[in-house]
């Protein structure tokens, strides 16, 4: 017999309605409906279309009813920090911010006046991050806030609208800074220091809790009339991670590249002290209470910039090419150290990286091939080095490097495999939504354990595995972090 579960995969720029077959141990994953998530720009502020957002999903589930198979169970994923709040009928209030709005600033300027940087960390394990959910509540407009009901994360959110039970997945509470770890409950203290009354948010969850059935007018619109709503791992990366094939006692480390990168690994213990504090390094809750420590890093950011500045030249150059030109440029001709400040602000790129070479006494990368692999071999290199810090603090050696989503890059893969001289494993786009169908499978009975969940993914889900096949990096590591300025730049 086939078992069918949905996931909805909600990202800042993308949403997807996928189908997840079960049959025989084997997981198949199809994708339904793909849809933009664009926000609004209204004179200063950013706002999220969740009515649209919510007609997308909707459109998606009346697609999967189209295949008249009894979907068995629903669950949505997103992003962190931002949120959505509701009415005591369940209304939408709107807008629902994006945490991009100007407020966000102003919000976590009053929270850091008033909290400082080392109480926070020990409240809830995280960096401050001007995405949080803490910081927008410090500019929420206390109107609102007496109005509502409930706020829920979107992922939540989402849930509620479909299943009408309000509740809040303890992998997307942990990325609120309003939850404390170690205790499992929300910060009475944050809370009070944004004026937020405890009844706003609803009973927390762990992963794996079924809330009920879909609302019936919706079940009757889409024809899936036995659907339940599930809170799998509402957090996009702790859904990913629940997902990933990996063996018992494995040591492992995962990271997803973006405008920023996540790196990170499952120590399987909360690490909330001062030396963690000070590497930049978060907690985080996923699924069976598994404690996931991660930081965010330099990312694609700086590549993109690139991109920009030729095209402004008019010198604009596909990612394809791109790759292809720094396939066939010089190897460790030219590195750069990726955190250096002046790469973490946008503008004049090459020129930036040109600058850093002439000042550490390297060759000079003129074109966009040489400059692409200097990038791409010096965040290689980078990773290597915070991978290495990971592995001190969890006092193991990894034995695979996960890594989460498409990057637009893939020459970066196959560096970041011999940098790091890990196999290294590219799970795609489906990894938050494997994860998802994974936890609901589990939730509901349909798979046994966890240990068999990963066989299946393990035996269902093809996967790119790059293993390492280069042996220079050592040389080009020993001197990227050598490499000092000998004057400021302009």
């Amino acid at each position: 017999m086939s078992r069918f579960y949905v996931a909805c995969d909600l990202g800042t720029e993308l949403g997807r309605v996928l189908l997840g077959t079960l049959h025989k141990d084997k997981l198949v994953i199809s994708e339904v409906r793909r849809f933009a998530n664009t926000p609004i720009r209204e004179k200063d502020s950013i706002f999220w279309n969740i009515p649209q957002l919510y007609q997308d999903v909707l459109d998606g589930l009346r697609g999967v009813g189209a295949y008249e198979e009894p979907v068995d169970g629903i669950s949505c994923t997103s992003w962190a920090g931002d949120y959505l709040l509701f009415d005591s009928d369940g209304s939408l209030i709107t807008p629902a911010f994006h945490h991009g709005d100007p407020r966000t600033a102003a919000g976590s300027k009053k929270v850091l006046a008033h909290i400082d940087l080392e109480t926070l960390y020990g409240e809830t394990g995280l960096q401050p991050s001007s995405t949080n959910t803490l910081f927008q509540l410090a500019s929420e407009s206390s109107r609102r806030l007496r109005q509502a009901a409930h706020l829920l994360p979107i992922s939540d959110g989402f849930n509620y609208l479909l299943g009408g039970v309000p509740r809040i997945e303890i992998s997307q509470a942990s990325q609120t800074q309003l939850y404390n770890p170690a205790s499992n409950s929300w910060s009475q203290r944050l809370l009070d220091a944004v004026h937020t009354p405890a009844k706003l948010l609803p009973p927390l969850v762990s992963a794996g809790t079924e809330l009920g059935p879909l609302r019936a007018e919706i079940a009757k619109e889409t024809r899936l009339e036995e659907a339940r709503i599930l809170a799998s791992c509402s957090h996009e990366v702790a859904s990913a991670l629940a997902g990933l094939p990996v063996a018992e006692g494995e040591s492992w480390a995962f990271l997803r590249s973006g405008a920023s990168t996540l790196l990170g690994t499952q120590p399987g213990v909360l690490l909330i002290n001062d030396p963690i504090r000070e590497m930049g390094l978060n907690n985080a809750i996923g699924y069976q209470n598994s404690v996931w420590l991660h930081k965010h890093t330099v990312g694609l950011s700086i590549l993109d910039e690139c991109q920009r500045s030729w095209k402004e030249t008019d010198r604009e150059i596909d990612a394809d090419l791109l790759s292809h030109l720094a396939g066939s440029a010089t190897p460790f001709e030219s590195l750069i150290d990726p955190t250096d400040p002046r790469f973490l602000t946008p503008g004049e790129m090459p020129k930036k990286i040109q600058a850093f070479c002439k000042e550490t006494g390297q060759a000079v990368p003129r074109r966009p091939g040489p400059i692409f692999r200097c990038i791409l071999e010096s965040l290689a290199l980078l990773y290597r080095k915070q991978l290495r810090e990971l592995e001190m603090i969890s006092g193991s050696r990894f034995s695979r490097l996960f890594i989460l989503g498409k990057c637009p890059h893939s020459l970066l893969n196959h560096f970041i495999a011999n940098a790091v001289q890990l196999p290294t494993v590219i799970m795609g786009d489906d990894a938050a939504a494997i994860g998802n169908i994974v936890v609901q499978a589990l939730t509901l009975g349909h798979i046994q354990s966890v240990e068999l969940a990963r066989e299946i993914v393990r035996n269902s889900i093809k996967t790119e595995t790059i293993i390492p096949y280069a042996t220079a990096w050592d040389a080009a590591f020993d001197r990227l972090f050598n490499l000092v300025p000998t004057e400021t730049s302009e």
